[in-house]
């Protein structure tokens, strides 16, 4: 495996990116914040500096998903689709180098998207006169990051064999599921259905559990997990992340372009 060949990937993977304006989506990030502090001290009341607060961690995390989702199910699947593919099939690189060359490019643009997101929100924070706890919530940010990694992950599997449509759908279904699955167990347990819990049982198994990633509530009131905790779910997202890399290289790898 070549390094170099995996950062001429990645670099071809952000300079695309960048060509698609992806980056205006901190701008727009930024006009919903400004937005918000405008409008909401008229209609929320006492509540807006909590109000404020989630907001901008919400809204933070629902666009880096939708730039995860929306771009990485393109970055293998429009090559497909439009034959290039089959220039590089015939290049001396290999499966596992094209995948994580994407799979790092992307993981970059998110990287700074965060970056760029966090900065804004804090700033507004601070410009408003919001109290808030800096250590949690660029925790959060962090967590957001890794998150965001193991949904390009995901979607770079669904685009190598379906459609763009179909892994749009079935990334954004994973990370539904993905939030809900800890709930679903719990719920199946009150049920007290044999088959209901077995089949919440094994979807927790299966499906990656994104609520150990989701910390902005917590952060928003200043509390975050234990450091041991946060270090095993940040392994956790790791570990996944590179399941499903491996996954779609190998499936990639036995495609019959």
């Amino acid at each position: 495996m070549s390094l170099i060949r995996i950062w001429a990937v990645a670099s071809n993977v952000f300079r695309e990116v960048m060509r698609e304006r992806i980056f205006l989506t901190i701008g727009f990030y930024a006009l919903l914040m400004l937005a918000a502090g405008r409008i909401l001290p008229s209609i929320a009341g006492a509540a807006q500096d909590k109000i404020m607060t989630d907001f901008g961690t919400a809204s933070s995390s629902l666009l880096g998903v939708v730039v995860a989702i929306f771009v990485g199910t393109g970055l293998i699947n429009k090559e497909i689709e439009k034959r290039t593919v089959f220039t590089i099939v015939t290049k001396p690189i290999s499966s596992i180098e094209f995948i994580l060359g994407k799979h790092l490019g992307l993981s970059a643009v998110l990287a700074i998207l965060v970056a760029g997101m966090t900065a804004i929100y804090l700033m507004v924070l601070s410009l408003s006169q919001i109290n808030y706890q800096l250590v949690p919530l660029l925790v959060a940010a962090f967590f957001l990051f890794l998150e965001l990694c193991l949904l390009t992950a995901a979607a770079l599997l669904f685009g190598v064999f379906t459609s763009s449509i179909l892994a749009i759908l079935l990334t954004f279904s994973l990370y539904l599921v993905g939030h809900l699955s800890e709930g679903m167990v719990k719920l199946a347990g009150v049920t007290k259905n044999p088959g209901f819990q077995q089949l919440t049982d094994n979807l927790y198994l299966v499906l990656p559990d994104l609520s150990r990633l989701d910390l902005k509530n917590d952060a928003v009131y200043g509390v975050l997990p234990q450091l041991d905790i946060l270090l095993l779910n940040a392994g956790y997202a790791v570990v996944y992340t590179v399941a499903l890399l491996l996954v779609t290289t190998v499936i990639f790898s036995r495609r019959q372009f």
